[in-house]
Parts: structure tokens; sequence; C-alpha cells
């Protein structure tokens, strides 16, 4: 059974900057693709960021440039940094992590709050 928990979440000045942890528990950690979505309140989740099982990234042109993804499969985490934060990026960040085409493990959520 697959486990994920988020940490570091917090609040920040635009500008600022934070960083995501997310702890896996479970097996074969290495075999999952990872991602970092984010709900902002009455908004749709979105996909910020994902690694693949090669170390591949992914993200979309809103956090291009300023979120960075990685991972450390010797320790089952994934970080997810963000810089030069704006006010616009607050919401509940959520790790996950899928072998197929779907992700469907999911954590808990940490909130991040970016003030201008």
């Amino acid at each position: 059974q697959v486990q994920l928990l988020e940490s570091g979440g917090g609040s920040v000045q635009a500008g600022g900057s934070l960083r995501l942890s997310c702890q896996f528990s479970g097996r074969t950690f290495p075999s999952y693709a990872m991602g970092w979505f984010r709900q902002a309140q009455g908004k749709k989740r979105e996909r910020v960021a994902e690694i693949n099982s090669g170390g591949s990234t992914n993200y979309p042109d809103s956090v291009k440039g300023r979120f960075t993804i990685s991972r450390d499969n010797a320790n089952k985490a994934t970080y997810l940094q963000m810089n030069s934060l704006k006010p616009e990026d607050t919401a509940v960040y959520y790790c996950a992590a899928r072998r197929g085409y779907d992700f469907n493990y999911w954590g808990q959520g940490t909130q991040v709050t970016v003030s201008s």
C-alpha cells in the first residue's frame, strides 16, 4: 500500500521561496512517476510538476522556470522547490504517484499562501 505525506507548506511574501517535500511509504518507489498538483479555492486542481522514473521533468508554462521537481530514490522522497512565488500560487499542494496512466495515490495536501 502506497502512502504519501507532504510537508513544507507555509506562508511567504511574493518573491519568496518554499520547498515542499513528499515522503513515499511503500515498495518500488523508483518505478513510480511522481507529481505535484495544486488546487486553489474555487478552482480546478492543476498539475504543476511531474518527474518520471527516469528523472525527466515536465511543467506547465505557469510555473516553468520558477518551480523545480526532484526525487531522491534512496530516501523515497520527492521535492518541489518553488521560487519567485506569486499570490496566484496560493493553493493546497498535493503530492501524487502513478505507475500507470493515472495518478492514483495522493497525499493529504499542504497549504501554501503567498501574500502580496
